[in-house]
C-alpha cells in the first residue's frame, strides 16, 4: 500500500505563485517521451515484444517530431540503440528508467508570466502493483523538470498525468478510483485530493468521473486514468468514448460517464458539448477485451496524432478530429502495439507547453 503522507493544507503549491497547468491545445516547446527497455512489460532485449514496442514509440516520436521538437529519455545506456530506431533530429537523453509511460512518470508543466513550472507528483507504480516497479521512474519527474530549466514542487499525492486532464481555464476532469484509490492515496478525503489538485493545477473546479474503462481494471491496467476516457477538445467541449456493442461492458460504463459529462458544467458555468468517439469494432484481441479508444490522443503544435487500430471507425474518428480542430493536420498511427502493453499515444507523451502561451 502506498506510503503518500496525509496532505498538509492547500494554501501554498504552484497555483499561488502563479502558474497552472494550460490546455493541451496551448503552444508548445516540446514533447518529452522515455524509451522501452527491458523489463517485465517489454521482455528482455532481443525479444520480438520489446522490437515491436520500440517500433511503435518511434513511430509515435517520429509523427510528434514533423510538427515540434521531441526529447525522448532512453534508460542509462540505451542511448545508442534509441538512436538507431529513433533516426535523426530526435533529442536523447539518458537517465535510469524502469519503464517507458512518461505521461505517468513525467511531470505535468505548468506556465505562469513567461516561467515554467512543473508539478512532480508521486509515482508508486499505478497502485504499488504488485508486477510494477518504480525505484527509478519515481525520479523521472525531477530529471526531465531540472532538464528543461522548470521550477519543480514536489506534490504529495501519489497521482499520473494520465489521471488528469484540463480545460486550461479552471477545469480538470479526475477519476474516483484513481486520486482516491487506496493504494496510491490512503487516508485521503474527497475534499483533501481535489485541493491539491487545484494547487498544482491552478484549477477551480473538478468534474469526478466514477470510473473508468473495464480493461484498465484488469492486472495491469490503471484503475480508471481518465485520459482514455474522456478529454477537452476545446473550452466547454469533450470528447468521450462510447462503446455501441451493448454486449460490452463498457457500454453501460461509457453511457454513465457521457450522462454524467452533459450534465456538468465548467468552471465558468458553461454547459459540457459532448462529441462521442464510437471505439473501434474490433472488441477483442488474444482472446481478452481491448479497451482502444481514440479519446487517448496527442495535441502538438499544428496537428494531432491519432491512435489508429487498423479499424473501419479509424477514419470516421479521424474526421471528427478534422472537423473539431480544422486547422491541425491529422495523423493516424498504428496504436494497437502500444496497448497491448498497457497504453496509447497519450500515455507515452508529454507536453512542455510554451511559457506565454495561450489556450
Amino acid at each position: 500500500m502506498s506510503s503518500s503522507p496525509l496532505p498538509p493544507p492547500a494554501t501554498a503549491g504552484p497555483a499561488a505563485d502563479g502558474f497552472r497547468m494550460p490546455a493541451e491545445w496551448a503552444p508548445h516547446d516540446r514533447t518529452w517521451m522515455a524509451w522501452p527497455g527491458p523489463n517485465a512489460t517489454f521482455g528482455e532485449e532481443g525479444d520480438p515484444a520489446l522490437q515491436r514496442a520500440r517500433h511503435a514509440w518511434t513511430a509515435v516520436a517520429r509523427a510528434v517530431r514533423r510538427f515540434e521538437p521531441v526529447t525522448v529519455v532512453a534508460g542509462t545506456g540505451q542511448g545508442r540503440a534509441a538512436r538507431r530506431f529513433l533516426g535523426p533530429g530526435i533529442d536523447i537523453v539518458e537517465a535510469p528508467l524502469n519503464d517507458a509511460w512518461m505521461r505517468d512518470i513525467g511531470p505535468t508543466f505548468l506556465t505562469g508570466g513567461d516561467g515554467l513550472a512543473a508539478t512532480d507528483w508521486v509515482f508508486n507504480g499505478w497502485g504499488a502493483q504488485d508486477w510494477a516497479v518504480w525505484d527509478l521512474d519515481r525520479h523521472i519527474g525531477e530529471f526531465v523538470a531540472r532538464r528543461a530549466g522548470a521550477r519543480r514542487y514536489a506534490s504529495p499525492l501519489v497521482n499520473e498525468g494520465g489521471g488528469i486532464h484540463v480545460d486550461g481555464e479552471g477545469t480538470v476532469l479526475l477519476t474516483e478510483t484513481v486520486q482516491l484509490d487506496p493504494d496510491r492515496n490512503p487516508g485521503w478525503t474527497h475534499e483533501q485530493a481535489e485541493a491539491e489538485i487545484h494547487a498544482q493545477l491552478g484549477t477551480t473546479k473538478a468534474i469526478w468521473l466514477p470510473r473508468g474503462l473495464t480493461r484498465d481494471y484488469d492486472q495491469f491496467g490503471t484503475r480508471g486514468h481518465v485520459d482514455i476516457v474522456a478529454a477537452f477538445a476545446a473550452p466547454g467541449v469533450v470528447v468521450a468514448h462510447t462503446q455501441p456493442d451493448p454486449l460490452h461492458p463498457d457500454h453501460e460504463v461509457c453511457q454513465e460517464i457521457v450522462k454524467l459529462l452533459r450534465h456538468s458544467t465548467d468552471a465558468r458555468g458553461r454547459e459540457l458539448t459532448v462529441v462521442e468517439l464510437p471505439a473501434p469494432t474490433v472488441l477483442e484481441a488474444d482472446g481478452e477485451l481491448v479497451d482502444y479508444s481514440y479519446v487517448n490522443h496527442y495535441l502538438c503544435n499544428g496537428g494531432v496524432v491519432l491512435c489508429a487500430f487498423g479499424d473501419p471507425r479509424d477514419e470516421h474518428a479521424a474526421g471528427i478530429f478534422r472537423r473539431l480542430f480544422p486547422d491541425r493536420t491529422v495523423t493516424l498511427v498504428d496504436a494497437r502495439e502500444i496497448f497491448a502493453n498497457g497504453g496509447g499515444i497519450h500515455c507515452i507523451t508529454q507536453q512542455q507547453p510554451r511559457p506565454g502561451g495561450h489556450g
